[in-house]
């Protein structure tokens, strides 16, 4: 009989001990709840996608006059299409490889496939040629003519006299060129195909650091695997009666643990953030004005 009732005594002790700790557990549920900020980070990809490249690509120009002794150069026309420029109070621009590479290649395709067109037979436009070469812009245009012209200044004069054009060669944004001029056969008359490539590059306005965004990844990831935990934690503290508060204490360090590691996380990433965000905001100020 005496440890019957010793027995039922413990296990009121036992109870009742899971009744006291309860309010206070409670308590200390709402305030840890109240400590898991929630983690918002921006696709930087989605950001650049956001920005449109816009294309220029006026109707090609024939000459008006064909001159019996027709000479046209790649670097005359460069200097004089800076010249223009330099009239209106604007940068020269930059010979680029890659947009003389398209040049070249444009000019070499309306011969050999007989078109005088941005747009070939095959579908590809000036876009698809830039990207085909590795160049990814924010802003292109593609001048076209074809003729004989007397020399470099009449295609320049040309150009520029024509209002499509012209606003290409003075575009204010633009800040590389690549240029070809060659002469073959068209429609059975031996003539001139001259391509200026204007281009703006990605690279014009800084981007937001890439390597920055994967630490903030990886920091949410860490984050949210804990949150995770911290949750499991939580579930299996409301679910346990503890013998003493020794067991209490015990669980209730290690879920601050875990709280306090959460918070250093949030507190790296919000920082880290902060930085990507700003770079991001500056790239589209950038982006924004062109």
């Amino acid at each position: 009989m005496k440890k019957i009732i010793i027995f039922v005594v413990g296990l009121a002790a036992v109870v009742g001990l899971g009744f006291y700790f309860q309010p206070e557990l409670l308590n200390f549920y709402s305030q840890l709840t109240q400590n898991l900020p929630q983690l918002q980070i921006p696709a930087f990809d989605t950001l650049v996608k956001n920005v449109e490249p816009t294309l220029a690509t006026p109707a090609p120009l024939r000459a008006q006059q064909e001159a019996p002794q027709s000479v046209l150069t790649q670097a005359g026309v460069i200097k004089l299409t800076n010249e223009a420029r330099a009239q209106n109070s604007l940068p020269a621009l930059k010979e680029n490889a890659k947009l003389d590479s398209v040049a070249l290649a444009k000019a070499q395709d309306m011969l050999k496939n007989q078109y005088f067109e941005h747009v070939s037979p095959a579908g590809k436009g000036p876009g698809d040629l830039a990207k085909n070469v590795g160049y990814v812009y924010l802003a292109y245009g593609e001048n076209l003519a074809m003729g004989n012209f007397a020399d470099d200044q009449a295609l320049i004069d040309g150009w520029m006299g024509s209002p499509g054009h012209r606003a290409n060669i003075l575009y204010k944004s633009y800040r590389e060129i690549g240029v070809a001029v060659v002469r073959g056969t068209y429609e059975g008359k031996s003539t001139w195909m001259a391509v200026q490539e204007f281009g703006l590059p990605l690279s014009a306005c800084a981007q937001p650091d890439a390597s920055l965004k994967e630490q903030v990844d990886e920091l949410r990831i860490q984050a949210d695997n804990l949150e995770q935990k911290i949750n499991d934690t939580r579930a299996q503290i409301e679910s346990t009666q503890y013998a003493s508060r020794s067991d209490y204490n015990q669980a209730v360090q290690a879920y601050n643990d875990m709280i306090d590691q959460y918070n250093a996380l949030a507190a790296q990433n919000k920082s880290l953030a902060k930085i990507y965000n700003a770079q991001v905001a500056s790239f589209n100020v950038c982006a924004g004005g062109l």
